[in-house]
């Protein structure tokens, strides 16, 4: 933030607010993501085109948070209306590496070795795998794991994963991103789904925006996918890691992480279909 808007908040609020718009400059700066808006509404939403053509909501960010961004010349207006759209500049993509860059503790992003790709293309460094060991391979911030790989089309040429499949995994990293749960949940979900959530009441967390809502909801997705598609889940929709790297840490056989990842993300979305009418606003 700029020192001016800084003298507005507390310390507290200044770290909240960096958090957020740390999260949804990420989800702005994927390929076809806008940020929409309404004078009439509390929150804004981050809204981004499917390869197949749909679009998905990826993120809900508080009004107060959107003006900080804007305020700041993270994010411009395109366009003006009832309802408001904003993307990503340039500011904003270079203020969104430098706190990628300082949440991983080093100072130096990857970039692509094809220079031309690399005008559209930005990595991050991703420092942490889920199961806690430091390493450094990267991913394409303008383009989700799910997004790269609902662009393979399958023996029939249709696309390998449909829209309503990536909605689904972008449904649980919304809720992942927003219940502040970090790489150490990796190495203790399992066991917490070993004990049987007695108390998970999916009616009384939908339309709850608090991140101890958020993280219920998580976890029950993973309670319904149990161990083994829980974990790819995990890996490749909320901790953004590639399809080739998954297999390695799982240690299964080339090509036959997707098929396990389709598997997952269609049991995954029927859990959410089960929800009912109730878990297709699941915030905002």
């Amino acid at each position: 933030m700029t020192a001016t808007i800084q003298a507005q908040f507390s310390p507290e609020c200044r770290q909240d607010l960096s958090r957020e718009a740390k999260r949804v400059l990420r989800r702005l700066a994927e390929s076809g993501a806008v940020l929409a808006f309404a004078q009439d509404m509390e929150k804004a939403v981050v809204v981004r085109d499917l390869p197949g053509g749909d679009t998905t909501r990826t993120a809900v960010v508080d009004r107060e948070v959107a003006e900080v961004m804007a305020l700041n010349d993270w994010i411009r207006i395109t366009g003006k209306g009832r309802i408001s759209k904003y993307t990503i500049t340039g500011v904003g993509r270079a203020a969104l590496k430098r706190m990628l860059a300082e949440a991983n503790d080093t100072t130096e992003l990857h970039e692509s070795a094809d220079p031309f790709a690399g005008q559209h293309r930005h990595m991050d460094p991703v420092a942490q795998s889920p199961s806690g060991r430091r390493r450094r391979p990267c991913y394409n911030l303008s383009e989700s794991p799910l997004s790269a790989l609902a662009r393979r089309k399958d023996k029939s040429g249709q696309p390998f994963l449909t829209d309503d499949l990536v909605a689904a995994g972008e449904r649980l990293r919304e809720d992942f991103e927003m219940s502040q749960l970090g790489p150490q949940v990796a190495q203790n979900w399992a066991n917490i789904l070993s004990e049987p959530q007695s108390d998970m009441d999916w009616a009384s967390t939908c339309g709850n925006a608090t991140s101890e809502a958020a993280r219920r909801r998580v976890m029950a997705a993973l309670e319904e996918l149990g161990a083994g598609l829980g974990d790819v889940v995990l890996r490749c929709c909320c901790f953004l890691e590639g399809i080739e790297t998954t297999e390695k840490s799982m240690g299964w056989s080339a090509r036959s992480g997707k098929v396990v990842l389709r598997i997952a993300l269609q049991r995954l979305k029927r859990h959410y279909d089960e929800q009912g009418a109730m878990a297709n606003r699941l915030i905002g």
